[in-house]
């Protein structure tokens, strides 16, 4: 009888830091292991964005034994756990059930393949992608990816592509630039990217596609000549990588013939949850 070598917490957690290197975080990020037993046997893996208490939920009712997320759950540290806080909650919930959590942020976003990269395909970027602003000791990773449209459309009909490929959220997408404008070379980063706008400009793409732009920085790129922008919700530009992550957890641990059962989750953890119109005045 052959013996299938179980997953360990430790062995996933190995292959995990394998592709996502958590020295390729940001100083100021919380990666890696939150809580689990490195010993513990791993049979099912939830992926999701945001560690919140739905997301818990859901990992206890599929019976998951790890939960790994792109969102840290304490990004800038604390001195308590107490439940009496909605974090707090959260680890007394994943620690009573036997259930780790682990969390690649920054270090998934730079990773090739990352973040950037699942964004890419979502939003129909075909051939070879190449970073927005290459890592510095490795330039096949770094933020934000370069790619193309298979051929030129109208900015307006990119956007509806880019909507279309997207898990759908009560922000949508908003677009900055003229609909008729022709577009095929496009930037995208996921998460925010106000940070990006300049490298985009620099870069010479038809549009730039991201989250969590700003009113001021928006309108003066724009005003300047700058390259369309297309701001998405900001789960709904990291969610894509959820299924790339998984696939690739599953690979490399198939490879050294250990077999866990991924998930990703659909659940919508988008903070805006509806929209409604100002009425015109005029």
């Amino acid at each position: 009888m052959r013996i299938v070598p179980e997953a360990t917490l430790a062995a996933v957690v190995e292959e995990l830091e394998t592709l996502y290197d958590p020295a390729w975080a940001e100083s100021w990020d919380a990666v890696g292991l939150v809580c689990g037993d490195p010993a513990a046997a791993v049979r099912r893996v939830l992926f999701a964005v945001d560690p919140v208490r739905t997301v818990v939920d859901e990992a206890l009712a599929w019976g998951a034994d790890l939960v790994v997320t792109h969102h840290p759950l304490y990004l800038r540290g604390t001195t308590s756990v107490a439940a009496t806080t909605f974090k707090g909650r959260v680890v007394h919930t994943l620690i009573k059930n036997d259930v780790a959590l682990y969390t690649a942020h920054t270090n998934a976003d730079v990773a090739d393949p990352g973040v950037s990269d699942a964004l890419a395909r979502a939003v129909g970027l075909t051939g070879d992608l190449v970073p927005l602003r290459p890592a510095a000791d490795d330039p096949r990773r770094g933020l934000g990816r370069i790619g193309s449209l298979a051929e030129p459309v109208t900015l307006a009909e990119f956007a509806a592509r880019a909507a279309a490929g997207l898990p759908r959220t009560a922000w949508g997408l908003r677009v900055a630039g003229d609909p008729d404008r022709r577009v095929r070379r496009i930037a995208v980063s996921g998460g925010a990217g106000d940070s990006l706008l300049g490298t985009a400009r620099a870069a010479g793409v038809d549009a730039f596609l991201t989250a969590d732009l700003r009113h001021h920085p928006a309108s003066e790129f724009v005003e300047a000549g700058g390259p369309a922008l297309l701001d998405a919700a900001h789960w709904a530009t990291e969610w894509p990588w959820l299924g790339q992550a998984a696939a690739l957890l599953t690979s490399v641990l198939g490879a050294r013939g250990i077999t866990v059962e991924t998930r990703v989750s659909e659940t919508v953890t988008d903070a805006w949850t509806t929209t409604a119109q100002c009425e015109d005045t005029k």
